[in-house]
């Protein structure tokens, strides 16, 4: 059973960003903000779970020692332009960490973003995320895994600003993270899952 709550589900009136960073400093949950509204994060579910550490994992073995970094949920991407603070699944941040502010936890210049998607997400990481993720000027890929179901949508920012998606559907498929040229083997990723 899924214990996600749907994105967005506002959960207080219109504040300040330096009021919601405050907040979000001293909480022990994390909350998105977007257009001065805060938005509970929920927990996520097994197979969300297996998946990430899958990830995560190949990816931590994969940058050690270069100039990229792989970084998990609880890193805040922050998109000045358009005033959200999000944390994504799973962020790829190649060369130094930018931040936004003195207290350094809100990066801005991801080169990769990956979201796990749930059936409560998945519209939203699809459709609005998606559309504020691409203000990110540093941004290279997208990348979407369903944890519902074998399937993973690759999304990479072509040099007229326009994206190129492919999807793989099959546990055989494989597919490059391109910005840092890593082959991911769908039946690596989705290891311990079991949809049946």
């Amino acid at each position: 059973m899924e214990n996600e709550v749907k994105e967005p589900a506002p959960k207080y009136n219109y504040i300040s960003p330096e009021t919601y960073l405050a907040m979000e400093r001293s909480s022990e949950e994390i909350h998105e903000y977007y257009k001065g509204e805060i938005y509970a994060m929920s927990g996520a579910s097994l197979h969300h779970n297996y998946i990430f550490h899958n990830v995560y994992g190949s990816l931590t073995l994969f940058l050690k020692g270069k100039n990229c970094k792989p970084f998990g949920s609880d890193l805040r991407i922050h998109i000045p332009v358009i005033t959200l603070y999000t944390y994504p699944d799973i962020s790829i941040v190649c060369g130094t960490p930018e931040t936004s502010d003195t207290w350094t936890d809100n990066i801005t210049n991801p080169s990769v973003i990956i979201e796990i998607l749930s059936p409560s997400t998945k519209d939203y990481d699809r459709g609005t995320k998606f559309t504020l993720y691409r203000s990110i000027k540093t941004l290279k890929e997208y990348i979407l895994i369903d944890s519902t179901s074998v399937f993973i949508e690759s999304f990479i920012r072509q040099q007229d600003n326009s994206w190129n998606l492919t999807e793989f559907k099959q546990l055989s498929d494989s597919f490059t993270i391109s910005t840092i040229d890593l082959a991911q083997n769908l039946k690596d990723i989705y290891e311990d899952v079991n949809f049946s």
